[in-house]
C-alpha cells in the first residue's frame, strides 16, 4: 500500500512540513524570490489589514506598514487583524504584531511606521520597495504616493472601496497611466483646497466616514495582493488599468486609463546613490558643495518636499526660524502668537548657493523626513539623486535594505 512505501510516506512528510507547499505547486511560483521581496503597504485600515494578512500567509519576507491612526472600536468590523483589546493601539504596530501571530516563520520581518505619509517619510522607501500597496482614503496621499513610484520607477497597486463596491488599480508611471493621468478638475481642486492663500493646511473637517463591508475590503484586498504577486513574479497583470467590482449587481469590468503625456507625475529618475550619514549630518552647505563638485558651480539640490524655514508676521515684524514640510503647519500654529495674524510661510523646494537659506542648517533642521531622498542637478538634464542612507535603520528597522550588498557611498 502507498502509506507503506517508505519513500512516498517521507515525501508526504516533508509536504506536510512545507507550510507554502501548496503554493509552490503553482508551476511559476517562486517561494525564495517572495521570502526575499521589499513590500511597501501604506495604510492599515480595513484593506491594509486584508493586504497584510495576505502578505503573511503567502510568506512575503520583508514589508514595512505606514499608517499614523490609532484603533478605535469602529475599526473592528472590517479589520480581520485588530481586537478589542488593541483599541487605542496604532494601527501599524497592531498590524505589524498580528502579522506575525499569523506566520511566526523567521523569514517574515515588519516594520511599523507610525507617521504621516505626506511629512515624514522618506522616499527612500520607495527605492527600497519591490512594489508598493495602497490602502488609502484621500487623493493627496494617492498624488504623494504616485509621483513618490513614479520617481523610484516603481509599481504601485492602489485600491478603493465603498459600499459593496471597489476598485483596484496598477500604475507603472514608466510605461503607462500614473494616478495623476486619472485625475480630473474637480481632483486637483479638491487637492488645492487642503492649503490656504498663505499656503497653510486648513483643518478639514470629515463630512463623515465612507460605508463599507468587511466583505468589500476583504475582496478588493486580495485583488491587490494578487496583483502584487504577479508584479513580483513578473506575470501578465493590470499595468495602467483597473478592475471595478460591483457587489450589489455582482459585475466586474476592467477598464484602461489613457496615459496623458503632459502629465508632471511621470519624473522618472533611475539611479541611487546612497551616502553616508543622515538628514542630521548633512548641512546645507555641504550638500552644496558635493553638488558642485559633481556637477559644477551653480548646481543646485532638489528637495523631495517644500519645507518651511521660517514663518513671519509683518504686522510685529518678527521672524522665527521653523523646519517643517509644507503642509505639516495648520492653521492654529501659523498664527502669531502676539496679535494672532497669520504669519507668511518662508519656503524652499531647492538649495542654492547664496540664497536665503543659512548654510549651517541641517538638512533635518528644515524639515527634510529621515531616509529621504535629494536631487542635485545642473539645469534640467543632469540629475544625480542621493539617498540619505544613515536613516535606514530608523526607517527600517530590522527590514533588509536593498544596497546593503553595495557598499554605503561616500561619508557627510
Amino acid at each position: 500500500m502507498v502509506a507503506d512505501n517508505p519513500s512516498v510516506r517521507t515525501l508526504i512528510e516533508a509536504q506536510d512540513s512545507d507550510r507554502y507547499h501548496r503554493q509552490r505547486l503553482i508551476p511559476w511560483w517562486d517561494q525564495d524570490r517572495l521570502s526575499r521581496s521589499r513590500v511597501l503597504v501604506v495604510g492599515a485600515g480595513a484593506l491594509g489589514n486584508e493586504i497584510l494578512k495576505n502578505l503573511a500567509l503567502i510568506g512575503v519576507g520583508n514589508t514595512l506598514v505606514v499608517d499614523m491612526d490609532h484603533i478605535e472600536r469602529s475599526n473592528l468590523s472590517r479589520s480581520v487583524l485588530f481586537r478589542t483589546d488593541d483599541v487605542g493601539q496604532g494601527k501599524a504596530e497592531a498590524a505589524c504584531a498580528a502579522m506575525h501571530r499569523l506566520n511566526p516563520e523567521e523569514t517574515i520581518q515588519t516594520h511599523a511606521f507610525p507617521h504621516n505619509l505626506l511629512h515624514s517619510l522618506g522616499l527612500g522607501v520607495f527605492y527600497w520597495a519591490d512594489v508598493v500597496i495602497g490602502g488609502l482614503d484621500n487623493r493627496e496621499a494617492r498624488l504623494f504616493v504616485s509621483q513618490a513610484c513614479a520617481m523610484a520607477g516603481r509599481l504601485w497597486v492602489d485600491g478603493a472601496i465603498e459600499g459593496l463596491d471597489g476598485i483596484v488599480r496598477v500604475f507603472d508611471p514608466a510605461q503607462s497611466a500614473c494616478y495623476e493621468c486619472t485625475m480630473n478638475q474637480t481632483d486637483r481642486q479638491q487637492v488645492a483646497e487642503r492649503r490656504s492663500c498663505a499656503m497653510v493646511a486648513r483643518h478639514v473637517v470629515a463630512a463623515g466616514h465612507v460605508p463599507t463591508t468587511a466583505v468589500t475590503a476583504s475582496m478588493v484586498g486580495a485583488y491587490q495582493v494578487q496583483e502584487a504577486i504577479k508584479i513580483l513574479h513578473e506575470q501578465p497583470g493590470l499595468r495602467g488599468e483597473g478592475v471595478h467590482l460591483s457587489g450589489l449587481w455582482n459585475e466586474v469590468s476592467r477598464v484602461r486609463y489613457p496615459r496623458r503625456d503632459d502629465c508632471p507625475g511621470h519624473d522618472h529618475i533611475p539611479s541611487l546613490e546612497p551616502l553616508a550619514g543622515g538628514v542630521s549630518d548633512w548641512t546645507v552647505g555641504a550638500i552644496l558643495q558635493r553638488a558642485e563638485e559633481r556637477l559644477g558651480p551653480g548646481a543646485v539640490v532638489d528637495l523631495s518636499r517644500d519645507v518651511v524655514t521660517h514663518m513671519e508676521c509683518f504686522q510685529c515684524g518678527t521672524k522665527t526660524p521653523c523646519g517643517r514640510v509644507l503642509g505639516a503647519i495648520g492653521e492654529a500654529e501659523a498664527a502669531c502668537g502676539a496679535c494672532n495674524e497669520t504669519r507668511s510661510l518662508s519656503f524652499h523646494g531647492s538649495l542654492v548657493r547664496g540664497g536665503d537659506v543659512e548654510e549651517e542648517r541641517t538638512l533635518a533642521s528644515l524639515g527634510v523626513p529621515a531616509f529621504d531622498v535629494v536631487v542635485a542637478r545642473q539645469g534640467m538634464d543632469r540629475r544625480e539623486a542621493w539617498l540619505m542612507a544613515g536613516d535606514a535603520p530608523g526607517a527600517l528597522g530590522a527590514l533588509t535594505p536593498s544596497w546593503q550588498s553595495q557598499g554605503t557611498g561616500e561619508s557627510a
